[in-house]
């Protein structure tokens, strides 16, 4: 049985600022069975979930607001407002900095992992290019992964090569049984080191990206090797292509070579 193929809204930020709604009926149109919000562009998120029912899409998780220290219950009610049971955290570079941050950062994490497991809901992690990196030949996000047991991760398979430092199949077989969803974007492998920048609190690395299928990146080997995932989420933070146009050549190329499923 294929995943579901569903598209992160960031991807779509610069259109979504001007018309959400009309976003999400494009991403429908196309035939993507679902989504993943990145803020929710000043529409209620009980608003939000009855117009994705209203448009067949279901909501896989997410990436608004980021779990923290201070907002577990806030966390908590949205999930439960958009009928999601995991929230998602995610770190920046300076967390993952050394042994003593990545210690830091696993204990944080782990604290916050059992106060959301004693309430009903999972901890999940989403990764950028730093988490792997190298301390002394061992992989950052290994030795954090073995320090918050109790964490999920939702495995970005492009920037899990660090900028094409480490092959992705690899990577993905290191944190396999505990990955709950994959991000799929694509491009060259081989890239300079990101420009990192914060937008509406948001961390922005800029890359260069293509339509899946048109990169490096050995998307078909990755999907099928993750069969208990509840999903493949596309992502471009930037592209080559209109933004659009690009969502749509991603989900054709997923959902034509028998990779993912999707509505149409």
């Amino acid at each position: 049985m294929l995943h579901p193929v569903a598209v992160q809204l960031y991807s779509l930020r610069e259109y979504a600022r001007q018309d959400y709604i009309g976003v999400l009926k494009r991403v429908a149109e196309i035939g993507y069975k679902g989504v993943e919000p990145a803020g929710f562009f000043n529409h209620r998120p009980s608003e939000l979930k009855k117009i994705l029912d209203d448009l067949g899409l279901k909501l896989y998780s997410s990436h608004s607001p980021w779990a923290n220290d201070g907002n577990l219950g806030e966390c908590m009610d949205l999930a439960h407002i958009l009928g999601l049971k995991r929230i998602v955290c995610g770190y920046s570079a300076n967390e993952f900095k050394d042994m003593d941050s990545i210690k830091a950062t696993a204990e944080r994490t782990s604290r916050m992992a059992e106060i959301l497991n004693r309430n009903g809901f999972e901890l999940f992690q989403h990764n950028h290019a730093f988490e792997f990196e190298r301390i002394d030949g061992r992989l950052k996000y290994e030795i954090y992964a073995e320090l918050c047991p109790l964490v999920k991760f939702q495995v970005d398979c492009f920037w899990s090569t660090n900028l094409g430092r480490e092959d992705a199949v690899e990577m993905l077989k290191k944190f396999i049984d505990r990955t709950v969803l994959l991000h799929i974007k694509d491009g060259p492998l081989q890239q300079k080191e990101a420009e990192q920048k914060y937008v509406n609190g948001i961390l922005d690395r800029k890359i260069e990206l293509l339509p899946l299928g048109q990169g490096d990146l050995p998307i078909r080997e990755l999907v099928a090797m993750a069969p208990n995932v509840d999903a493949v989420i596309v992502e471009l933070d930037y592209c080559n292509v209109e933004m659009f146009q690009a969502i749509e050549e991603s989900y054709r190329f997923l959902t034509s070579n028998g990779i993912a499923a999707g509505n149409k």
